[in-house]
């Protein structure tokens, strides 16, 4: 089992930027929060649904990536995503057809057009589903002080959207390629640590809301769920 959580970690690492869902490197005894992360009452979640929490790109935990939560309008509902990543990738497979692009201002954790938004891409803080951060600001002066503290650029979100749709098909391949691997390592979980179960799904964060709301791996979440969630949601 050491092994198995181990290599997930490995792929967490290197697919979302991060650790873990919700914990940055261990300092002491104590581990700190990446930096994308809110607490649950913090994040203002806009989708409906019993799948809610989750982005519904790629199955993670929105309030775990909070400040790099984008949303829109797709068809006639609201979909919130855990990066700009995950909105561009659904936006192409949709023919550009997203509407009222918005995104989480850093400063107040609130949403607000991503259009009249200043992005800092690049900096040294990490990306959500990306290799290459952005971060959005309400204020142009709140970004210019990120952007002196931790580096990266000054944008619009035209351009950071463009940067964003250069690097896509780049980061959807290396993505698709761990995600592969993470559903073999949530397949191993799923026999050992869950009830098994025929019920078939649609996606990542369908999986997910099911096997929260079902109990049938327990009080499991983080790494285990996201894993479990790919495996079950591909089934």
């Amino acid at each position: 089992m050491k092994k198995i959580i181990t290599g997930i970690l490995v792929l967490s690492t290197l697919v979302f930027g991060a650790m873990d869902e919700g914990k940055g490197k261990p300092q002491g005894k104590k581990q700190m929060k990446m930096f994308q992360t809110v607490g649950m009452k913090q994040a203002i979640i806009l989708q409906d649904g019993k799948e809610k929490m989750f982005c519904p790109s790629c199955g993670m935990t929105l309030p775990v990536f909070y400040k790099t939560n984008h949303a829109a309008t797709h068809g006639d509902h609201t979909e919130q995503y855990c990066s700009l990543h995950c909105l561009t990738e659904t936006n192409m497979k949709n023919n550009g057809s997203l509407k009222d692009i918005k995104v989480v201002d850093v400063t107040t954790l609130k949403f607000i057009d991503a259009n009249k938004a200043t992005y800092v891409v690049g900096s040294s803080k990490k990306g959500t589903m990306s290799m290459k951060s952005k971060y959005a600001f309400a204020k142009k002066k709140d970004a210019n002080a990120f952007a002196k503290k931790f580096g990266g650029k000054v944008l619009n979100y035209e351009k950071t959207s463009k940067i964003a749709s250069k690097g896509l098909e780049k980061e959807m391949k290396m993505i698709a390629k761990r995600q592969a691997k993470m559903a073999q390592k949530g397949e191993m979980m799923y026999k050992k640590m869950c009830k098994k179960t025929d019920v078939t799904f649609n996606s990542t964060a369908q999986a997910k809301a099911f096997v929260k709301s079902s109990k049938i791996c327990g009080d499991m979440k983080g790494k285990k769920l996201q894993a479990v969630g790919i495996y079950l949601g591909r089934r």
